[in-house]
């Protein structure tokens, strides 16, 4: 049995009926002690579950993520995000997708940011195995 910890596995102690121990302090290359399958979406140790994945036209995303990003500048998210800064957001909250861009009003390379990361988030969907895909592009 394996314990993970940050970018290293200790192997758990063994400890005999004489005291001694074993194993506790070997870290162990977390490539090398781990297979390169991911043991987390495995039939054995995952709950039945329905993964499904929500999908629309390329333009039609696009389009969408355009009007939410302008539909935040409308509401209010620049002078939020400023308030914020002078208020001191952590390292974290300044890590935000938009948080720069909306400090420097550049709209546009937020909605460009924006549109990216959901380009990954397909990839990554793509990926997994066992998901439903459900086009809902015509749907509003």
């Amino acid at each position: 049995m394996l314990r993970l910890q940050a970018a290293r596995c200790y192997p758990r102690a063994k400890t005999f009926a004489s005291g001694a121990t074993t194993g506790a302090t070997a870290p162990i290359k977390r490539a090398a002690a781990a297979s390169t399958d991911s043991e987390l979406w495995t039939a054995d140790t995952r709950h039945p579950t329905l993964l499904v994945g929500l999908v629309m036209e390329r333009a039609a995303l696009y389009a969408q993520i355009d009007a939410r990003v302008e539909a935040m500048i409308a509401a209010g998210a620049g002078e939020e995000v400023r308030r914020a800064a002078d208020a001191g957001a952590s390292a974290t909250a300044r890590k935000a997708l938009g948080f720069d861009d909306l400090l420097t009003g550049d709209v546009e390379s937020m909605k460009r940011r924006t549109r990216n990361y959901a380009r990954r988030q397909l990839t990554w969907m793509r990926k997994l195995q066992g998901v439903v895909v459900l086009d809902v592009t015509a749907r509003s």
